[in-house]
């Protein structure tokens, strides 16, 4: 399912071995129990309109929970920013932005540095997307 959500129950069904109610059953299961958050469809960055793909580094001096509420308020609001993880090593937190163009990007990293204490910032740009919304290793 991770890597084709649109076929149908039956062709998974007899895939896996089970009839149609008993893997209704166990979609239903792994629903319940959070294992499949929800369902979607891939969308092509180009063919959105956003083609540049920017991972953003963020160190900071601030670390209280009042601070990162506020962050992640701000983080939340701007569209651009596809993906916000806090990361440990050199930096605390790391965004995937998706981007119209070079100029589309400056005013989300304006958006960024202008509204939030930040000591560092630093951006890499995506050349080429080798491996990207891969499936995850289950029952592997």
């Amino acid at each position: 399912m991770q890597a084709d959500s649109s076929r149908s129950q039956r062709e998974l069904a007899d895939e896996v071995g089970l009839s149609q109610n008993a893997f209704w059953r166990r979609l239903k299961a792994l629903e319940a129990s959070g294992a499949i958050t929800g369902y979607g469809a891939r969308v092509s960055q180009e063919a959105v309109g956003v083609p540049m793909t920017v991972f953003v580094m963020v160190r900071t001096r601030r670390h209280s929970a009042e601070w990162l509420k506020r962050f992640r308020a701000q983080i939340e609001s701007i569209s651009e920013i596809v993906a916000f993880y806090r990361i440990s090593g050199d930096f605390d937190y790391m965004l995937k932005i998706a981007a119209r163009d070079m100029s589309n990007y400056d005013k989300v990293y304006q958006t960024i540095i202008n509204k939030t204490e930040l000591e560092t910032v630093t951006s890499y740009f995506s050349m080429e997307a080798i491996i990207d919304g891969r499936p995850f290793p289950i029952g592997r």
